[in-house]
């Protein structure tokens, strides 16, 4: 799937890597909301900052395989005309 020599990039291992941000997230914010008077702008920022970055990853994930399902469809309609 990688044009890179010797690396190899699947959509179980994309996916899996994606899920890890995730879960890691999730367990910042339960962090961060188990002590909110601990709590700065700051922490609270990063964490927005951290959020939008995990929301366009999984946008991006949802464009590629919309994508690879495009192009699926497209080779099997190119098999049917031939």
């Amino acid at each position: 799937m990688s044009s890179l020599p010797g690396v190899t990039l699947s959509f179980h291992s994309l996916i899996s890597a994606y899920k890890r941000l995730q879960d890691n997230l999730v367990k910042q914010v339960r962090n961060l909301a188990s002590k909110m008077s601990q709590a700065t702008p700051g922490s609270f920022i990063l964490l927005q900052f951290q959020m939008s970055q995990v929301t366009q990853m999984g946008e991006s994930i949802s464009n590629l395989i919309s994508q690879v399902n495009t192009v699926i469809s497209h080779a099997i309609a190119n098999q049917k005309t031939q």
